[in-house]
């Protein structure tokens, strides 16, 4: 399993990185998780516009999904063929009427379901191509999800945006590598159920006994050098700061 850093900036895109997306890979299956501001182009970069798979959005703020507006023109005003075959797109309840709104059409007309296969996240499993994708709700103002994503017997979880909870303690149990957001700084920002510190991701890390921590979406405000120094205080295996093009085999 390999795993793309598309995009890893939180909030909004930073001079050096589109906003959260990754792209895993296994047995020529292609999963992009979250397709926030900037992530489209960058994703070009990558894998071809008609080359995904199946698509999962952790919640529904624009830093995480607003470029599957983009993706939807993309892929039904493709200029040879026609629309393209609809792929899976998980996300929370809500999804399709939300990034209807965020295009401009009626929210209740189905427009987007002629190439996205709209399905609805709920905490458990599922298995989509070769991985075993286990979804767990995660503590932040609106609905969302953090995802552990198994296969070959290796495991990525990933935090989505949230605060500290068992929740995301019992995702990265045990994990290969722990792909968990940063985006406040420790003793600086405290806001319950928002967002996790780099330090607060270290103890997560270690409480966790996972093999490698990558630090992501971190806002542009925020001095990514203070959070990888706070997260290696607190966790003793390996930590990095995450960087959009960066390739991780798992």
């Amino acid at each position: 399993m390999n795993l793309t850093v598309v995009g890893c900036s939180g909030s909004f895109p930073s001079a050096d990185s589109a906003c959260s997306s990754y792209l895993l890979e296994a047995d020529g299956f292609r999963l992009l998780v979250d397709m926030g501001n900037g992530a489209l182009g960058e994703l070009q970069r990558h894998c071809g516009l008609y080359d995904l798979d199946a698509v999962l959005l952790s919640h529904l703020h624009a830093d995480h999904c607003i470029d599957m507006c983009g993706y939807f023109v993309a892929r039904y005003y493709r200029h040879e063929g026609g629309p393209v075959s609809a792929i899976p797109v998980y996300g929370p309840a809500g999804t399709e009427r939300r990034l209807n709104i965020a295009y401009g059409d009626v929210p209740d007309e189905k427009c987007m379901s002629e190439v996205f296969d709209f399905r609805t996240l709920e905490p458990g499993a599922f298995r989509l191509g070769p991985f075993q994708v286990t979804t767990a709700a995660v503590s932040h103002p609106v609905e969302a999800y953090g995802f552990r994503i198994e296969s070959g017997g290796r495991t990525l979880t990933y935090s989505g945006d949230t605060g500290p909870c068992e929740a995301l303690d019992d995702l990265a149990a045990g994990a290969d590598l722990f792909l968990c957001e940063a985006s406040f700084t420790h003793g600086k920002e405290d806001i319950p159920d928002l967002h996790l510190n780099g330090r607060e991701a270290g103890q997560i890390a270690e409480g966790a006994g996972v093999d490698r921590l990558v630090l992501t979406h971190i806002p542009p405000w925020t001095n990514p050098s203070v959070n990888l120094r706070d997260a290696q205080a607190a966790f003793a295996g390996p930590v990095e700061l995450a960087k959009a093009g960066a390739v991780y085999e798992i």
